[in-house]
């Protein structure tokens, strides 16, 4: 097939032009592109487990090309509250919730959880943790971020 000196340039123009916008997007020195993501989180008891896939996620594609919300609510708005216990481990270690959340957001998580679980289940709002975003609703905000481009991981 003979490609004319037009189509050709046209061509090469086009493949140039996928590889920058890659670049641009932020491709990771191990192949993953920039990622935006949002974790369901609503119940306690996958609470521990989430967080260690946001833990990992981060590990895998980098802190910078990351942007993670993890968004709770129901029992699992838990998490975000100061003085909440997760599992005991294989060691009989309790879960820390609280430096766990630290952690992540040091590493640029960003953690919301929902005003109607605030005042369904009683929380005090001075318990919430201070690296949490109070939502008016959980539910609501998963969508909204879904609609910015968020990807929707429930673990």
């Amino acid at each position: 097939m003979k490609l004319s000196m037009t189509k050709a340039l046209v061509l090469a123009a086009a493949l140039i032009g996928l590889s920058v916008s890659a670049v641009q997007a932020g491709t990771a020195k191990n192949g993953y592109d920039k990622q935006k993501v949002v974790y369901h989180v609503n119940n306690i008891h996958t609470a521990t487990g989430a967080l260690r896939n946001v833990k990992n996620h981060l590990n895998a594609v980098g802190d910078k090309n990351l942007d993670i919300i993890v968004v709770t609510h129901s029992s699992g708005a838990f998490a975000l509250v100061e003085g909440s216990m997760g599992k005991k481990n294989k060691k009989g270690k309790v879960y820390n919730f609280t430096d766990t959340v630290a952690g992540l957001a040091n590493r640029g998580v960003k953690f919301q959880i929902c005003a109607n679980t605030i005042r369904g289940k009683k929380i005090n709002k001075n318990k919430v943790n201070e690296n949490a975003e109070i939502v008016p609703s959980g539910v609501a905000q998963i969508a909204h971020l879904q609609q910015k481009g968020y990807l929707y991981i429930k673990p």
